[in-house]
């Protein structure tokens, strides 16, 4: 595969292209769901492809095909060329790359145990013991548990004499337990992927945390309904996840700052005359894109156009400063790449996509954020999410909630949902917690661009503590 690539890409020479670059991807994925102690579902499946893109008279040219044999590569970058030149009979403005030196290397992923060649029994076996851990109780009406792998090999080349190879290893899961009462449904989850081996499932520790989820989910049955009020709330690390993908990771995609996305996931409020001038929030926010950081879903050697991955700011000390940006979209804010454009399979086209977008640690001890709360809410777990479609009014619902009083966590609140302007929200904050408290999340479902594209992104994050915030109720 590495030799097709090279060739490909000295075929692109002889076209004299303006510019040119390819990718071979071989991928191998496997997942395991099961539903209330039965196997639902058991998939393992390949595949192998290439995808050619071209620069040509200032326009795009993009086609690919799942046959590695030298007359289809011909095809393919004869088609792709076809299209540079039929778009540039209509493009409304020229494109210009930022300068790239050649590339050279290589990147794989730290793994101690393949989970491809984990026993099947094993898994199953594993997920087994998490179904019956949850199934302690009658009100316990429904349980999910899956895992889920990925290997790809990406061979990239282009006609800057730039040829990468990469190997990627993905593993996660998760468990979800459903308790029922008097027609009232209730639910607990816990799961999480990360760039490594079987060793992060192990580290998860699915079966010592099933019972956890089952009485969480008990719990919640018997709990009051998150009241309708203003408060101080601390959101966990596992909820600013999202708060983070959604108000911060997709607005400093630049290509939604410029329209390119408005047809399908909306655009952005982080407009370019605000770049380096908008406060996005408080002194206690800094942002990053980081695409080194070990284990996360979105770090890489480098991205699909040859960028080394690097670590940016996107906001730093409440300051936007930083896009998500390609070779394309970089010098329209007078930048060089940010390293953020990806593909997920060799029969797309990269797209400015998220890597690891990352909340920096702040100074606080998690406990001692909690003990100078005097009454508040401590929110946990994405539940569900609405947001506009520039990324500027929110709501989100969690899982669980738990009332804080006089720096203490007391009762359960079920059904919380909590809501806000990007901005404000950000600049409400006060409070972010330590390195102590700071996690690598993963997130294997972004979806992006038309046609669709799902991509792993991460999210490293901590709690953080917003004064103001409106909390209400979701039934």
């Amino acid at each position: 595969m590495d030799q097709f690539a090279k060739r490909v890409a000295d075929s692109l020479r002889m076209k004299k292209v303006d510019y040119g670059d390819v990718r071979v991807v071989q991928r191998e994925s496997e997942s395991i769901v099961l539903k209330n102690g039965i196997i639902e579902a058991i998939t393992r499946d390949s595949d192998v492809g290439f995808g050619v893109r071209v620069l040509k008279n200032s326009a795009w040219g993009f086609a690919s095909s799942n046959e590695l044999k030298k007359s289809v590569a011909a095809k393919i970058v004869k088609d792709a060329l076809n299209i540079a030149l039929a778009s540039a009979t209509i493009r409304s403005k020229g494109v210009a790359l930022t300068s790239l030196p050649p590339q050279q290397g290589n990147y794989s992923t730290r793994v101690k145990t393949d989970p491809m060649e984990i026993p099947l029994s094993e898994k199953i076996d594993l997920l087994l013991s998490c179904d019956k851990a949850m199934r302690k109780d009658a009100r316990i009406r429904h349980t999910e548990a899956s895992l889920r792998f990925q290997r790809k090999k990406v061979y990239f080349a282009s006609t800057n004499d730039s040829f990468i190879a990469q190997e990627f290893v993905f593993s996660g899961g998760s468990i979800k337990a459903y308790a029922m009462d008097k027609g009232e449904i209730q639910f607990r989850s816990y799961g999480d992927y990360g760039q490594q081996g079987f060793e992060f499932i192990k580290s998860m520790d699915y079966p010592g945390n099933a019972p956890r989820v089952a009485d969480e989910a008990l719990m919640l049955l018997a709990a009051d309904q998150c009241p309708q009020m203003e408060t101080t709330v601390i959101i966990n690390d596992d909820q600013m996840v999202l708060q983070v993908h959604e108000s911060c990771g997709h607005p400093a995609e630049l290509d939604r700052v410029l329209g390119t996305e408005a047809s399908y996931a909306g655009t952005s409020f982080l407009t370019t005359e605000k770049l380096g001038k908008f406060q996005y929030g408080s002194d206690s926010v800094s942002i990053v894109a980081d695409a080194t950081v070990p284990g996360g879903l979105g770090t890489f050697g480098w991205d699909d156009e040859g960028v080394p991955g690097q670590r940016i700011y996107l906001v730093k000390k409440g300051m936007f400063v930083g896009y998500l940006t390609s070779r394309e979209t970089a010098g329209i804010v007078d930048g060089t790449s940010s390293g953020a454009m990806r593909a997920d399979g060799w029969n797309r086209i990269p797209l400015i996509r998220m890597t690891n977008i990352n909340l920096e640690p702040g100074t606080w001890k998690l406990a001692d954020m909690i003990a100078d709360t005097d009454d508040g809410v401590f929110l946990a777990t994405n539940k569900s999410w609405s947001i506009d479609d520039k990324r500027l009014n929110f709501q989100f619902g969690c899982e669980m909630a738990r009332k804080i009083e006089k720096g203490k966590l007391t009762r359960v609140y079920k059904n919380p949902t909590y809501a806000g302007i990007t901005p404000q929200f950000w600049k409400s904050c006060d409070a972010v917690a330590d390195k102590s408290s700071w996690r690598i999340h993963g997130t294997p479902n972004c979806g992006k661009g038309e046609p669709g594209q799902i991509m792993f992104v991460g999210h490293g994050t901590t709690p953080a503590r917003f004064r103001g915030i409106q909390i209400g109720i979701a039934k």
